[in-house]
């Protein structure tokens, strides 16, 4: 029987009793009945066997199941101790959903896909050996830390290492486009290019000129953003990678763009077909001088970019607006119109209510934190990746005639509740950060020069975190408390301080660091001044028993980094970001990101199967009531988590709200007295709040509605790390 054939299976049926109470209780047995029943009538029935190890790899080699290279960088006695230590871990899955989704999305099957080739310690093997790029010692910790589940690779790392016909290892891509039909042109090109290849691309299209705007030596004007995006929607469509996935692009604008009006409504459900984008996702870019607008309820200016850049000598999204606002007003040279800023506010709010968009980049708080040279002007397509653009110039001949530099993501995260078992926290982080690095090294998107140029001088890694409720709950800490708060940012600490220091370990061995380091505040020793300054030690006494186990750096350990940074420098121009890791972190058995779970018992569809209930991780009694629901939660209790974090992470985050169509009493004290409706009021509030807070980027409005339907739900397999 093969796995086309399965037939008079149990283990949906079992998995579907977890949602049919029993005597009043979750019946958690038949998750665990339901997984047995899976790996024997499914797996155990399916899985091709071998007589050794040998004649594994050297079936899957000769048949082009895996390379060969990167096998044969190791002596094979060094792959048999390997397996015989990962064999020893006794490796379970403790979830019917861990291990459907590890055979359904990841385990290696034959060419019919009748069959699997691999289990989970085979897939962590092929990791490991791939990442360790020969480095014996290297591939140990690395097989250590993916076993144990302290460590995932994003999707496309964890999927494709070791295989022979594979994607690429990269999650997702940042471009932007200027003001030219050339620059256009290879934009659609390179977006129809990056889909192919399977990542999403986020797209800034903020330096293109508005509506209205003249076209040089053409008497007539401008179509402004709204037909590009159509263009790229297409592009994505078609470019589908053979019809196996969507392809995936977001295109971010400046609020202060003229166009932004027409940007929002072509997501709307009610606009004309013409103008209306239905799969592409939409970002805004928020100067704090939007805020300080609609604070004071003041008219709110829109620049036209083809005049900004002739006064400045610079792309649009290059100007710092909130620092020129004035000065572009006054300036008679540049075409301007004016919208009530708060207006533009509600529209905001109204576009998030019906579709989830637009995210939201609060572009001055990502770049006054920067401390790399260089301006921050977008986001990718889940909002966590921000790293400094240059901008490209091509000519007649769709070549560059400048290079700028774009951004591939190399993602990977922590699954937090079992790095805090690390019995070497520093060593698991190291491991982690030569694993993405060796993602960044050997990345070569050469289709797009741009991403290639940007990634050979930068190294950018994105190393970020998962499980973050599952820790709280198991440790019975309600979500968004003091203890929880001051946990996160304790964590967020430490992954900061090993990245740097194994970060400017790789620069000592290799006697390189990431281009124009020099000109960082990691080479002046600024960075570090809060660190050093300040004592980030637990203060909490339950915090502290927490992390009793663990090494907490002192401002004397942060004093010596910053002596090492500054002589020896930073391999990794940027090193966290928190992705969101939707749907592997079910096979780490753990709560994605850092948000609240959706629901104790989750009810996912799966294509071809129906629904599959995950109940969340280590849900028991004791656990229960720590487990509220994100749509039950104050989502400034969520805003105050990943700022606490945000503190520490040099990139962003990829923050989602969830609200209910029909608010519950007593959750936000503005709707005392007034209706229960969620209104644009509430986003624009926690909007607001998220940006005094210091919070870089807000990624979907998720809104649960009175029928039981979820609004601005979208996973990103890109970035699902």
């Amino acid at each position: 029987m093969s796995l086309k054939d399965l037939k008079n299976v149990t283990y949906y049926d079992l998995n579907n009793e977890i949602n049919i109470p029993k005597n009043g209780k979750i019946q958690l047995n038949k998750d665990a009945e339901a997984l047995e029943a899976f790996l024997k009538e499914n797996v155990k029935a399916n899985l091709k066997t071998f007589s050794s190890l040998r004649e594994r790899i050297d079936f899957l080699i000769e048949n082009d199941y895996i390379e060969s290279e990167f096998i044969n960088k190791y002596n094979f006695s060094f792959i048999e101790k390997l397996y015989e230590y990962l064999k020893n871990q006794n490796f379970h899955f403790k979830s019917f959903m861990a291990a459907y989704k590890f055979y359904a999305q990841y385990a290696l099957k034959t060419n019919d896909n009748n069959y699997y080739l691999e289990q989970f310690i085979d897939r962590v093997a092929m990791n490991a050996l791939y990442f360790a790029n020969g480095n014996e010692e290297l591939a140990m910790n690395l097989a250590d830390e993916i076993v144990h589940q302290r460590y995932q690779p994003a999707t496309p790392s964890f999927l494709n290492a070791g295989r022979k016909r594979r994607g690429e290892f990269v999650s997702c891509f940042l471009i932007q486009t200027t003001d030219n039909m050339n620059t256009i042109g290879r934009t659609i090109n390179s977006a129809l290019q990056l889909s192919r290849i399977g990542g999403g691309v986020g797209i800034n299209l903020s330096n293109l000129r508005a509506a209205g705007d003249p076209i040089k030596h053409i008497e007539g004007a401008a179509s402004g953003v709204v037909p590009v995006m159509k263009l790229l929607e297409d592009s994505f469509s078609y470019s589908n990678q053979l019809g196996q996935r969507q392809g995936a692009g977001v295109v971010y604008l400046s609020v202060f763009h003229p166009d932004i009006i027409d940007f929002l409504a072509a997501k709307k459900e009610n606009a004309d077909e013409k103008i209306r984008v239905k799969t592409l996702s939409l970002g805004i870019t928020v100067p704090d001088k939007f805020y300080e607008l609609c604070k004071n309820n003041d008219d709110m200016y829109l620049f036209s970019p083809y005049d900004v850049e002739a006064i400045y000598g610079k792309p649009f999204s290059y100007v710092d607006i909130t620092k020129e606002y004035d000065n572009m007003v006054n300036n008679q040279d540049i075409k301007k119109t004016t919208i009530k800023a708060r207006e533009l506010e509600t529209e905001i709010s109204k576009l998030q209510q019906e579709s989830g968009y637009p995210y939201i980049i609060n572009i001055d708080t990502a770049n006054k934190v920067n401390p790399i040279d260089g301006k921050i002007v977008m986001s990718n397509l889940c909002s966590e990746i921000m790293q400094v653009q240059t901008p490209s110039t091509v000519d007649n001949q769709q070549n560059y005639s400048e290079l700028g530099t774009d951004v591939s993501c190399n993602l990977g995260s922590t699954n937090i509740v079992n790095l805090m078992d690390s019995p070497d926290f520093g060593k698991s982080v190291d491991a982690m950060v030569r694993a993405l690095t060796f993602v960044s090294d050997n990345s070569n998107i050469d289709v797009v020069p741009s991403i290639q140029h940007g990634n050979h001088l930068a190294h950018s890694i994105g190393l970020g975190g998962m499980g973050l409720h599952s820790f709280l709950a198991k440790n019975q800490i309600e979500y968004g408390s003091k203890e929880a708060i001051e946990f996160t940012g304790v964590y967020f600490m430490l992954l900061n301080y090993w990245t740097l220091k194994t970060s400017n370990e790789i620069a000592k061995e290799r006697k390189e660091t990431f281009h124009n380091f020099e000109n960082s505040k990691y080479a002046d020793g600024s960075y570090f001044d809060k660190y050093i300054q300040q004592n980030w030690a637990p203060k909490n006494s339950k915090v502290q028993e927490l992390f009793k186990n663990i090494f907490i750096p002192e401002q004397k350990d942060w004093e010596q980094l910053k002596e090492n940074v500054m002589q020896y420098g930073l391999y990794n121009q940027n090193r966290l970001a928190v992705a969101p890791n939707g749907s592997i972190s079910y096979i780490n058995d753990t709560t994605a990101s850092l948000h609240p779970i959706i629901s104790r018992i989750e009810e996912r569809y799966e294509a071809k199967t129906g629904k599959i209930y995950y109940p969340a991780p280590y849900l028991s009694n004791k656990t229960i009531p720590y487990y509220k629901s994100a749509y039950d939660t104050d989502m400034r209790k969520v805003i105050d988590t990943y700022a606490a974090a945000q503190k520490h992470v040099d990139q962003s985050m990829s923050l989602t709200l969830f609200m209910r169509s029909t608010i519950k009493d007593n959750l936000y004290e503005w709707k005392n007295g007034r209706t229960d409706k969620m209104t644009t009021r509430d986003l624009t509030i926690l909007r607001n709040y998220a940006h005094y807070k210091g919070i870089k980027s807000l990624y979907y409005v998720r809104t649960y509605t009175d029928d039981n339907q979820e609004v601005g739900v979208n996973e990103c397999e890109s970035c699902s790390i």
